[in-house]
């Protein structure tokens, strides 16, 4: 997972730049985490909290689920499964939502959260 971290000198604000598959989390960074230490305290605690117990912590546009194995960052909006797309429109749908899920391994997303409230600080 590759990542830059840097403060917008506009807006004062944190912005966080990741590889082309891993770009969900850096929504979930400026959108859910942003420089609240509580939400990045809960979030890192259940990673080091290795009892095998799946952790679900929501948020408003954003949520991540922590198991022992793996962390996963999704967006919280769900296609309807009753519409019926004409099949040139299923692709897309299917494009659009394999964006929407990111896995990554729970220590390198934790060293990615301790560099990020570094930068919060």
């Amino acid at each position: 997972m590759e990542y830059e971290f840097i403060n917008d000198s506009v807006t004062g604000k944190n912005r966080a730049k990741f590889s082309f598959e891993h770009e969900l989390i850096g929504r979930w960074l400026e959108s859910e985490i942003e420089n609240d230490s509580e939400k990045l305290s809960e979030v890192l605690t259940a990673i080091d909290n290795k009892n095998g117990q799946e952790k679900l912590i929501e948020g408003k546009e954003y949520s991540v689920v922590v198991e022992q194995d793996d962390v996963q960052v999704f967006a919280n909006v769900q296609t309807n499964n009753n519409v019926n797309l004409p099949e040139e429109l299923a692709y897309d749908t299917l494009s659009f939502e394999q964006f929407q899920k990111v896995e990554c391994d729970p220590e390198e997303f934790r060293k990615m959260l301790v560099a990020w409230s570094k930068l919060a600080k």
